[in-house]
């Protein structure tokens, strides 16, 4: 048990109603999980109100409310505290009742449209393979050093952080990698955290559907950097061009990386390969299993945040060239055809642009390139002509299929995706909803030495169909398909 008011002493409280000396056993933002002794926080969301189950919360037991007004009606039972935010109170709230754990390590926190997933996963095997225990939240995973936590959501509300890196301290844990999506910064989900450094990557066409504009998606990444300590690092890709926007007003140490200009973090592609680089990263020469552009860039802000965090280069260049890609970034598919699988979530415009130059820049051409991609459903749809014409434009063959269509319909969202192909490429293009069947398709289209990509969910394992999920794993699908031809 402990006091409300303690948990409560870094909120702007504006009104308490009630008993002001309280103590409770648990916080909640989900009126359905109310008990005696549970606090509940009345958030307002997209969907729902949190207000409009004040009375519901206060049925089931809650004796303590925060809320940003005094409902109606007022139980003299409950406490009710009335907050300026209750959204960013609740994160405060969350970090007081688990006793503050992100100032008791390094976190690291990871933000921009590409490359979170890949450069928080990779920075948590970096320090975990050098020796230092270390915790990970992430869309694929949650780690508390070898422990996986299953992930939900790119970055987990306010309490689940919180206890996750509670479990990370009792651990021992001395760093944690975090990715840090707009939603999460818009909705205060990161409040009351302490970072020791934050990345930014690149912002691209992602979630206008809940930013409506790219000035407000870009804000929400920038807010993430406004609000870093000065103990802090903040490191920035200035290939973006908002990359130095993210800098304007951080009162943190500002770091750049980049591959085209001078930057405290410099890198040069000297050789690429399917299965590797050969890079100079700054003034030192190192190898790596990664391929690409884009993954140069990513392991440019690992080895700046490795190296702002105290990593010395030695280490860090030993770690670098034994690092592999994370699940379903770039993942080669083997086998005995003869054709070259590869699978990589790339499910925006410009991530599925890097992956198609990437396999551009090695090829010989005198192979063919299929590419099977879709876009999920009840998401951003302005995105569906782009990611089709960045694909038809970029590849031999296009076989536009389902992804996660959720409640809409597949064949709806193929058409969308269509508008986006000119008529110069329509013979390149064939519509098959059935993902199965789709990349079935693109298999006995190959010969031997042809290269197939199978874009836009990755490392998902699933498909989302009408509100039922169905096991679907891209690795799995394209694998067969190849060793049964």
């Amino acid at each position: 048990m402990k006091k409300i008011n303690d948990i409560l002493r870094n909120c702007v409280v504006t009104e308490v109603v009630g008993d002001n000396d309280r103590c409770v056993s648990a916080l909640t933002f989900d009126s359905r999980k109310c008990a005696d002794n549970v606090a509940f926080f009345a958030l307002r969301g997209t969907q729902v109100d949190g207000h409009d189950f004040i009375d519901k919360a206060v049925g089931l037991g809650a004796k303590v409310v925060v809320c940003e007004k005094t409902p109606d009606v007022i139980n003299d039972d409950v406490t009710y505290y009335v907050v300026e935010d209750s959204a960013k109170a609740l994160g405060y709230a969350a970090s007081e009742f688990y006793d503050r754990p992100s100032e008791k390590l390094h976190l690291v926190g990871v933000t921009g449209t590409n490359g979170k997933t890949t450069i928080a996963t990779l920075l948590y095997r970096l320090f975990f393979n050098a020796g230092y225990p270390c915790g990970l939240l992430s869309t694929i995973e949650n780690r508390v050093n070898n422990l996986v936590v299953p992930s939900t959501h790119t970055t987990g509300d306010q309490l689940q952080i919180n206890e996750m890196l509670s479990k990370m301290v009792d651990a021992g844990c001395e760093y944690a990698f975090m990715e840090v999506s707009s939603h999460a910064v818009a909705q205060d989900r990161i409040a009351g955290l302490h970072f020791a450094g934050g990345i930014f990557t690149n912002l691209t066409h992602d979630h206008l559907d809940y930013h409506k504009t790219v000035a407000a998606y870009r804000d929400a990444k920038k807010k993430f950097f406004d609000n870093l300590p000065a103990s802090a690092f903040a490191l920035t890709n200035i290939d973006d061009r908002n990359g130095m926007m993210m800098l304007q007003n951080t009162k943190a140490a500002k770091k750049t990386y980049s591959l085209r200009t001078d930057a405290d973090f410099k890198g040069v592609v000297l050789e690429s390969y399917f299965d590797g680089m050969e890079l100079k990263i700054n003034r030192n020469n190192v190898s790596t299993f990664l391929v690409g552009r884009f993954n140069v860039s990513n392991l440019l802000a690992i080895y700046g945040a490795a190296s702002l965090l105290g990593m010395s280069d030695d280490d860090l260049l030993k770690e670098i060239s034994n690092l592999h890609s994370a699940p379903g970034r770039f993942q080669m598919v083997h086998s005995n055809s003869g054709i070259v699988g590869i699978v990589d979530y790339a499910h925006t415009p410009d991530a599925l642009k890097n992956v198609l130059d990437t396999i551009n820049e090695i090829r010989t051409h005198n192979e063919t390139l299929i590419t099977v991609v879709g876009a999920g459903g009840n998401r951003d749809a302005a995105k569906r002509p782009e990611m089709a014409a960045v694909a038809v434009s970029k590849s031999d063959r296009l076989i536009l299929t389902s992804d996660n269509p959720r409640n809409e319909e597949p064949e709806e969202i193929i058409r969308q995706m269509r508008e986006g192909v000119g008529g110069e490429y329509y013979s390149r293009v064939l519509s098959i909803t059935d993902r199965r069947e789709a990349i079935r398709t693109a298999v006995a289209l190959a010969k031997k030495g042809d290269i197939i990509l199978v874009a836009g969910k990755g490392h998902e394992d699933y498909q989302e169909i009408k509100g039922v999920k169905y096991h679907f794993d891209d690795v799995e699908e394209l694998t067969k398909a190849l060793n049964e031809k």
